[in-house]
């Protein structure tokens, strides 16, 4: 289900670019995400680590969640992500049952939004154009590993 912009959004996207900048700092790629809860504060982050560790699971969503490590309040967390989770991220947000995720941009990537809001889990699109400049100039120098990335076949 497509949600409004909540108090604390924009804050949850601007950590989750700032990681996404630290990926594309270490030669990687730029995608990041934050896990905040109901107040806001940030409870892990992580960066899409799939090149610089050779982990093809290393998506930022998955990294993020590893670092938040054990927990049992997922039911009120929110993830903010700077694209569109694929069906793996996804499934780690059902998994989970992670009740909100905010997208930075699904321009250049949509992922499985659809699943996510069959399992009732509110997605909010902010459409920002800072996530979408950072994926947009990625896949023009590096379209061999943007590919890789999502799947497409060599």
């Amino acid at each position: 289900m497509a949600g409004t912009p909540s108090l604390h959004d924009h804050a949850a996207l601007d950590a989750a670019v700032e990681q996404a900048r630290a990926s594309l700092a270490q030669e990687g790629i730029p995608i990041g995400a934050a896990l905040v809860d109901e107040h806001g504060a940030v409870v892990a982050a992580g960066h899409n680590l799939r090149v610089q560790t050779g982990d093809p699971t290393a998506h930022a969503e998955t990294v993020c969640i590893r670092q938040a490590g054990r927990r049992r309040d997922w039911h009120r967390l929110t993830m903010a992500t700077t694209l569109s989770p694929c069906a793996m991220c996804s499934g780690a947000l059902v998994l989970h049952r992670i009740p909100r995720v905010v997208i930075g941009e699904r321009r250049t990537f949509q992922g499985r939004e659809d699943w996510l809001e069959q399992e009732g889990i509110e997605t909010v699109v902010l459409d920002d154009e800072r996530c979408v400049e950072l994926i947009e100039a990625f896949i023009a120098q590096h379209p061999e590993l943007w590919d890789e990335d999502i799947g497409v076949p060599g």
